[in-house]
């Protein structure tokens, strides 16, 4: 299993040093009911506004439901399809937009779905399974298929499986698999007492 940790300017957790978008998914073998529900069992202690939970996950296996799956699959973009055809589970990842105990709207919604999702993939990332967002699908054609609300926002496509080698992915995809991974300095966005004031160590 190929791993491509974070290289920080800090000491942090493991855990999120571990985590990273694989495209490498092992087509054939299969994520046990168990690790699906444990992964939803994550997402559902993410902290939310009001504790609501507004996130609302659609799941397709492969492995017991191709035909659900494939309808899935063909709402991703064609750069995902290329490597996401490989992946056993497809999660549609969906924020509800207004409050469960008032039916107000909630602005906070997406903001913690997001969070929702965050906790969904490092649970994948300690289970050594590959968990990989995406936000090139089609969420209209998603609602259509799969009778989502309206008023509901589809906000990612989450592909999970366990890794594979390298070289099921096509070339200029399996080049960047192994690539060092890289985000921008912390005085880019980390801002302390003042918008652009970065901060110091």
């Amino acid at each position: 299993m190929l791993e491509n940790r974070a290289v920080t300017q800090v000491a942090i957790a493991d855990l999120i040093a571990r985590r990273w978008s694989s495209r490498a998914i092992d087509p054939d073998q299969p994520v046990s009911r168990e690790q699906l529900l444990a992964l939803l069992e994550a997402a559902c202690w993410a902290p939310s506004c009001f504790g609501d939970q507004p996130w609302r996950y659609l799941v397709w296996d492969r492995f017991r439901d191709p035909a659900g799956w494939q309808q899935a699959f063909e709402c991703l973009a064609e750069g995902n399809q290329v490597w996401g055809k490989n992946a056993p589970i497809l999660l549609l990842t969906v924020a509800a937009p207004n409050f469960s105990h008032n039916d107000q709207p909630n602005r906070w919604a997406q903001y913690d779905t997001g969070a929702a999702s965050e906790n969904l993939c490092l649970q994948a990332t300690a289970l050594g399974l590959v968990a990989h967002q995406m936000g090139g699908f089609d969420p209209e054609a998603a609602k259509i298929r799969f009778n989502i609300p309206a008023n509901h926002a589809g906000m990612a496509m989450i592909a999970v499986g366990h890794p594979g080698p390298v070289d099921l992915l096509p070339g200029v995809l399996a080049e960047k698999e192994p690539a060092p991974r890289s985000r921008r300095p912390l005085a880019q966005w980390a801002f302390e007492g003042c918008w652009g004031q970065s901060v110091q160590g």
